[in-house]
């Protein structure tokens, strides 16, 4: 354990939960967490032997317990959240970053005409009813403790439109793509959703935040890759581990002050 050296962002014996934390981004908040002393409790929809896949050891006498559920459905939450509570207690933080998009080869990459209803309402039963069940019941637990920190993940298509001429390239090329509507939509909803909780629990003690990363690395296609940091003024997308200090800021009492706020970390991108 890498024991932070200074009390201002430490995060140190804080029960954190992070719904999909077997993806991407919650696997690495998690790993930064855990580095950092804190005891993380993953939610995800995928099963314990993908997760124990990806994380090692699980559900031990480890810093870290992984918690199979569906965050759409309230009962799952519920009895994800007894799992917790039974182990550790009431949580001193949560990052909701269980989200889903359209697979580049689903029909709903497709022209906004003709984007699939059924593929709408999925999207936005994880991406918002999600987030919103998840600080019902965890956040209200939070409230009645007095403490607590909810960071909620958005996106920069949540606060500007996609920019479709990204995919020039795919069209180019005789594919039908475009960046579909409902991720945007869903996590522009994010930021109301957040500072309604933030003034609701403001005399709580529980601070609810938004964070908004640009694109991150993950091996994208050379022309997209060359057409997105066209865009960027920094240049590049992030890389992986860049959005570590902004969890750790937000979950720590170096945000004490600071509820129904929005930290975007997208190298420029917003800015132009």
């Amino acid at each position: 354990m890498n024991t932070h050296l200074d009390p201002l962002c430490s995060v140190e014996d804080r029960v954190i939960v992070i719904t999909g934390g077997v993806g991407m981004l919650g696997r690495e908040f998690a790993n930064a967490l855990l580095s950092r002393g804190a005891k993380v409790v993953v939610f995800d929809a995928i099963d314990a032997n993908e997760a124990r896949s990806r994380f090692g050891e699980l559900n031990s006498d480890t810093a870290l317990r992984f918690v199979q559920l569906d965050v759409a459905d309230r009962s799952s939450v519920v009895a994800a959240f007894q799992q917790v509570q039974e182990v550790w207690g009431t949580p001193h933080g949560l990052i909701n970053a269980a989200a889903i998009d359209a697979p580049p080869d689903s029909p709903a990459v497709g022209p906004f005409e003709t984007y699939p209803v059924d593929l709408w309402d999925r999207i936005m039963a994880v991406n918002v009813r999600g987030v919103m069940l998840c600080c019902q019941v965890i956040g209200a637990a939070m409230a009645q403790a007095g403490r607590g920190a909810i960071v909620n993940v958005a996106s920069i298509y949540g606060l500007v439109s996609p920019d479709q001429s990204l995919y020039d390239y795919r069209r180019a090329r005789g594919d039908v793509c475009y960046k579909p509507v409902a991720y945007a939509a869903s996590k522009s909803a994010i930021y109301n959703l957040t500072r309604y909780l933030a003034t609701y629990w403001s005399s709580n003690g529980v601070r609810v935040n938004t964070l908004t990363p640009g694109g991150v690395f993950s091996g994208q296609e050379p022309e997209f890759l060359e057409a997105y940091t066209r865009r960027v003024p920094m240049g590049r997308m992030a890389n992986l581990d860049e959005l570590n200090g902004a969890i750790v800021f937000l979950l720590s009492d170096a945000s004490s002050y600071m509820t129904g706020a929005n930290l975007v970390i997208d190298g420029g991108w917003t800015a132009w």
